[in-house]
């Protein structure tokens, strides 16, 4: 009889366990979407990774431009505003799958709070950027306000969907670590809990189980924080734009974009400090800032900007969410500072989805679901003009996209 040890299958068998029952708890908790365990040695892998010899994720921080470059703003956490913007772009078909080619996609932060299905939008997006790399495209997600604030157990806006919806996929994660216990050869799963008060004071009894549970995931080195937030970019660059979340004063970039992405990274992995950053705190920081966000054009420092385009090399926008635009999309400074974060989610304003276009040359172009509009490419209405909203888009006609559930 053939020595159990030396069975190929039978060694294997812990492995694979581990690797099911991860497939298990993604499947359960993210409404039945597949994700296969994440190696940025496969080609299905997002593209702006790259792993060290420590086994660390290296962030890409500058891109060329790209063909088409389509930017989305804050989504917290409604699932169904979230897939009508990128069906509003051409980037995900009737079944949900990526059809948007080779398109290059950021989500701009802020996919947490506010609403009651973000592991659902964190997981969705998760297999979108698989599905992208395949047709050659990418998708990029950045950090936002709220995703740091939840990383530091700051839950102000969270809702009580929200804690449900953590409290249920920590019930489906510890039952993947119980099934994990049992396998001779797996290392022992460590509680998640660990170190998590059971009560919090001025917190109603009834969300003690939820509070526990999104401690859990999104604390520094917690499985959600690590699966997702740590892969986010703080600051990017693609072509001539910069993107992020709230705003670049000068000291950001004299500090280094390379090195915020990294630190943050860093801080979501427990590698460093347990708060984060201090360039993520404040009214000044990159993921709070708005100073270039004022609907009102005139209360815009477009000469702080002008300054800050004027550091990076080749960077002549702008573009950032963070600071709801209730006319839609708009752009202010000459179009130096784009604004992109429309409101969409119902936790919000419930405004109608509008996604920004950028082509190879540079031409934006503000793609809008509102039916008042009878073009596919959104005009400003005189009276956004009278109140000092840049004119951000050539006035051609092209036919509307419809936007359908």
């Amino acid at each position: 009889m053939e020595d159990e040890e030396n069975n190929p299958t039978c060694r294997d068998v812990p492995s694979l366990l581990s690797s099911f029952v991860d497939i298990f708890v993604d499947f359960s908790v993210s409404g039945g979407l597949f994700l296969p365990p994440l190696d940025p040695n496969f080609r299905g892998s997002p593209n702006h990774l790259s792993t060290t010899p420590d086994g660390t994720f290296n962030l890409r921080t500058h891109y060329s431009t790209p063909d088409r470059l389509i930017a989305i703003g804050d989504l917290h956490g409604d699932l169904e505003k979230s897939k009508q913007a990128l069906r509003l772009a051409g980037l995900i078909d009737m079944s949900n799958r990526w059809s948007g080619g080779s398109a290059m996609v950021v989500q701009i932060g802020d996919v947490l709070d506010r609403g009651g299905e973000e592991l659902k939008i964190l997981y969705f997006l998760e297999k979108l950027k698989r599905e992208a790399v395949k047709s050659g495209g990418n998708l990029i997600t950045m950090n936002g306000n709220h995703e740091i604030m939840n990383v530091e157990g700051d839950f102000r806006y969270v809702t009580k969907l929200g804690l449900e919806e953590f409290t249920n996929w920590a019930y489906w994660y510890c039952v993947g670590n119980k099934m994990k216990s049992l396998c001779v050869g797996l290392e022992k799963p460590k509680d998640i809990f660990d170190g998590i008060p059971l009560t919090f004071r001025g917190v109603k009894e009834e969300y003690f189980h939820g509070m526990r549970a999104r401690i859990a995931a999104l604390r520094p080195d917690g499985p959600i924080a690590n699966k997702f937030l740590s892969k986010n970019l703080t600051v990017l660059v693609v072509g001539d734009s910069v993107f992020v979340h709230g705003g670049l004063l000068a000291e950001h970039v004299d500090y280094g974009l390379e090195r915020m992405n990294k630190e943050v990274r860093d801080w979501i992995t427990g590698l460093t400090q347990k708060s984060a950053p201090l360039y993520c705190k404040g009214r000044n920081g990159v993921v709070w800032l708005r100073k270039f966000s004022d609907e009102v054009a005139k209360n815009c420092d477009c000469s702080a900007l002008e300054h800050v385009l004027a550091t990076i090399p080749g960077v002549k926008r702008m573009i950032m969410g963070h600071t709801i635009q209730e006319a839609g999309i708009n752009g202010v400074c000459d179009n130096r500072a784009i604004r992109i974060d429309v409101g969409m989610s119902k936790g919000c304003t419930n405004g109608l989805p509008e996604v920004l276009e950028i082509n190879g040359n540079s031409e934006l172009r503000v793609l809008t679901s509102n039916p008042l509009y009878q073009n596919k490419y959104k005009p400003y209405l005189d009276d956004d003009r009278k109140r000092g909203l840049g004119l951000l888009i050539p006035e051609s006609r092209p036919k509307q996209v419809e936007v359908k559930a």
